[in-house]
């Protein structure tokens, strides 16, 4: 997921890039190291993640079709009744979730997705979110299972949790305490890039654009809209899971609302178009060669947008999925199958569709233009004034974003240095400093480097997902047992 800022370093940005890019260049070049297959590229780090995903899905018998509309009867209440420890709903803990998926990256990553890869892209996007969907089944089941409830009922969890006792309990508790701290550092420094300086750097940068970019009255406003946006979360934050969950429940649903909404409106304006388009989403997916590699680089592409998009793997959003309140954690397993589901297969799919229908191939592959500056254009396409929701939605996802990642970054912070209202305040502020500083500078080096962070943590998450993989299919069987 290279992060790309909207506007150029200049003056101190450029001199701390310099100094930083050295050792982002190593690490990326580690985290993201890529081999050769036939015309096309892979990074490792994809690989890693989709083996994982497929060999869950499989395992566990295609989970995420079978347990699809299990999953929609939790989350809607219709299903478990065994309230126990927690802090928020299955409903909340599910919009929590998302609102760190749902990004920049569901309306500009998947345009750069196309742009290279081609229609075909976004089959293999969709096929990478549904066998996503088990991958987070595993790692939110884990995190329920192996959370810690605090005297006064807040619950903290996630892999670093269950790296670490899970290991323990199968005889290895130094190697499970190295993997969870080190997945604690990892997110903490983490979500300080990715889910925090990138979104509020993007967020300025959409307000430049619909504002008159350079010419207009923002220009040289980022520090000012950087401290809006950060005392804005710092007000929700400071209040916990139940804080976030408070806003997430009725944000989440309004901005993929819209977004959802909006791009089905453009789909049907181009309704003519769209036999042709999932023709060529199908046909290009399997074309034997061309200038991505054929079926092979589509399918990678496809992958890789589908795998930085809904984060499979990565286990950020278990720690979310935690905070449930439930006594079997195999529910929350359940309902975060949906998360994936909506991130990738229903949005990135609708956004591909809105650039497939509006633009022919040629135009998406050669037309000078990527990102959200193509999905923006696709929708003007149809609906000249679209581009102002679109950007509104686009802050919407941004400002979500960084609620669920300071929460993510919090419990990294506990987990290393202890639960208490102090650290929890501490690392509140630090995290909003850090969105007011992102909005007024241009560190790439930095954002690359946190990006890395964010991909390394895949590493330790999937071998304690590996190893634990048979508890949870044996608590699967007797779960399902149970309601029979």
């Amino acid at each position: 997921m290279q992060i790309q800022n909207s506007r150029p370093a200049t003056g101190i940005d450029e001199a701390i890039n310099r100094a930083v890019q050295p050792l982002t260049d190593a690490v990326s070049g580690f985290i993201f190291y890529s081999v050769p297959i036939g015309d096309a590229e892979v990074p490792l780090i994809v690989v890693w993640l989709i083996v994982g995903a497929v060999f869950f899905t499989v395992y566990l018998g295609f989970i995420n079709i079978r347990g699809f509309r299990h999953a929609l009867r939790i989350v809607s209440g219709r299903e478990d009744a065994h309230h126990g420890p927690g802090e928020i709903s299955h409903f909340q803990a599910l919009t929590a979730a998302v609102s760190g998926t749902v990004g920049i990256g569901n309306i500009a990553g998947v345009a750069i997705t196309v742009s290279i890869g081609g229609p075909g892209a976004i089959f293999w996007l969709i096929v990478a979110g549904l066998v996503g969907m088990t991958t987070k089944f595993v790692e939110c089941t884990l995190g329920v299972k192996y959370r810690q409830v605090a005297e006064d009922g807040t619950v903290s969890g996630g892999p670093m949790y269950y790296l670490r006792a899970g290991l323990e309990r199968r005889g290895w508790p130094k190697l499970g305490r190295f993997l969870g701290l080190f997945y604690a550092v990892s997110i903490v420094i983490g979500c300080l890039g990715i889910g925090n300086m990138f979104q509020s750097n993007q967020a300025y940068g959409q307000l430049l654009y619909v504002t008159g970019g350079e010419t207009g009255p923002l220009e040289g406003l980022g520090w000012l809209v950087g401290i809006i946006l950060a005392v804005i979360v710092g007000v929700v934050i400071v209040g916990g899971i139940k804080s976030i969950a408070r806003v997430t429940v009725k944000l989440v649903p309004f901005m993929i609302g819209i977004y959802i909404i909006g791009a089905l409106i453009v789909i049907g304006l181009n309704a003519q178009a769209l036999p042709g388009a999932v023709a060529a989403i199908v046909t290009g997916a399997f074309t034997p060669s061309g200038v991505t590699g054929g079926f092979l680089g589509a399918m990678i592409i496809g992958f890789q947008r589908a795998a930085f998009s809904n984060e499979a793997g990565i286990g950020s959003a278990a720690i979310a999925h935690s905070a449930v309140t439930t006594s079997d954690p195999l529910t929350e397993g359940f309902v975060s199958l949906l998360e994936p589901f909506i991130d990738t297969v229903v949005v990135c799919t609708l956004t591909g569709l809105v650039l497939v229908t509006a633009f022919p191939t040629e135009t998406l592959m050669g037309g000078g233009v990527a990102g959200i500056e193509m999905t923006s254009a696709a929708f003007a396409n149809s609906i000249p004034w679209s581009p102002v929701p679109l950007s509104i939605a686009a802050i919407l996802f941004a400002v979500s974003t960084m609620l669920a990642w300071a929460y993510y970054g919090t419990k990294g912070w506990t987990y290393i240095f202890g639960e208490s209202r102090k650290t929890n305040l501490t690392f509140s502020l630090i995290f909003c400093a850090f969105i007011a500083l992102g909005a007024a500078v241009q560190l790439g080096a930095i954002l690359d480097f946190a990006d890395a962070l964010i991909f390394v943590m895949a590493i330790p998450n999937l071998i304690g997902l590996y190893i634990m993989a048979p508890e949870v299919k044996r608590d699967l069987k007797v779960y399902w047992a149970a309601r029979k």
